[in-house]
C-alpha cells in the first residue's frame, strides 16, 4: 500500500522522485572522498574530522552515546522518517548488504539518525527502522542534540516549507553513509546510490 503525504516515507516507492538528493549526497561523497583532510585526524583538535560523541535517544527512550558502541564498526545514516525517496533506498540496500555479509554483520552496527526531531519521535523511528531490519537502530533526540551531531559528522540539512501547516515541509539533507571503526573514529564514506550487494562489497573490504 502506498503511503499518503502525511505518513513516513518508508510506504512510498524508494525509487520515485526526482533523485536530486541521491545525486547531493554522491557529489558530497565525491568531494569528501577526494579530501585527503577528510580522511586524517585534525590535528589541532586531537580528534577525527568526521564525528564524534553524542547523546541521544532510541525508539525506546532510553539514552544511547557513541561509547556504547565501542568495539563494533558503526554505518551511521541522517535522513528523516517523511524522506519520500534516497531515505528508504538506502535503508533497503543497508538491509540488503547486511544479509549479504553473514557473520561480519555481527560486527557491525548501523544507525538511522533522524534530521528532523520535531516529527520523529521514539516511537515513530522505531517503528520506521523495524520496516527495513530489526538490526538498525533509530536515534533522535532534541533539536540541540541533532544539531550537535549532525555537526560532527559534517551533515548537511535544512527545513523547506511547502506550506501553512506546522508538518508542511520537508528536509533537505545530505545523503552518505559514515563507516566508523571500533573506536569511534572515521574510516570512510560510503556511497549511498550502491546497491545491496555494491555496499556489502565495500564495507566487507573495511571490516576486518
Amino acid at each position: 500500500m502506498q503511503a499518503k503525504d502525511d505518513e513516513p516515507g518508508c510506504g512510498k516507492n524508494p525509487r520515485s522522485g526526482p533523485p536530486a538528493y541521491a545525486i547531493l549526497g554522491l557529489l558530497v561523497a565525491l568531494l569528501l572522498l577526494g579530501t585527503g583532510a577528510f580522511l586524517w585526524l585534525n590535528g589541532e583538535a586531537g580528534g577525527p574530522v568526521v564525528g564524534g560523541p553524542f547523546a541521544l535517544v532510541d525508539g525506546d527512550g532510553h539514552t544511547v552515546t557513541d561509547r556504547d558502541f565501542r568495539g563494533k564498526f558503526m554505518l551511521v545514516y541522517f535522513g528523516y522518517t517523511y524522506c519520500p525517496d534516497v531515505c528508504p533506498t538506502t535503508l533497503n540496500a543497508v538491509a540488503d548488504a547486511l544479509d549479504r555479509l553473514g557473520k561480519k554483520a555481527d560486527r557491525l552496527q548501523p544507525l538511522f539518525i533522524t534530521v528532523d526531531p520535531r516529527r520523529d519521535t521514539p516511537a515513530v523511528v522505531k517503528q520506521y527502522t523495524a520496516a527495513f531490519t530489526p538490526r538498525l537502530l533509530g536515534l533522535t533526540g532534541s533539536a540541540t542534540q541533532i544539531a550537535g551531531v549532525a555537526k560532527a559528522y559534517r551533515v548537511y540539512y535544512a527545513e523547506h516549507r511547502t506550506g501553512p501547516g506546522p508538518d508542511d515541509y520537508s528536509v533537505d539533507h545530505s545523503s552518505i553513509l559514515y563507516l566508523m571503526g571500533p573506536n569511534g573514529r572515521f574510516i570512510a564514506p560510503i556511497r549511498t546510490d550502491e546497491t545491496g550487494t555494491e555496499i556489502a562489497a565495500d564495507v566487507g573490504k573495511l571490516v576486518s
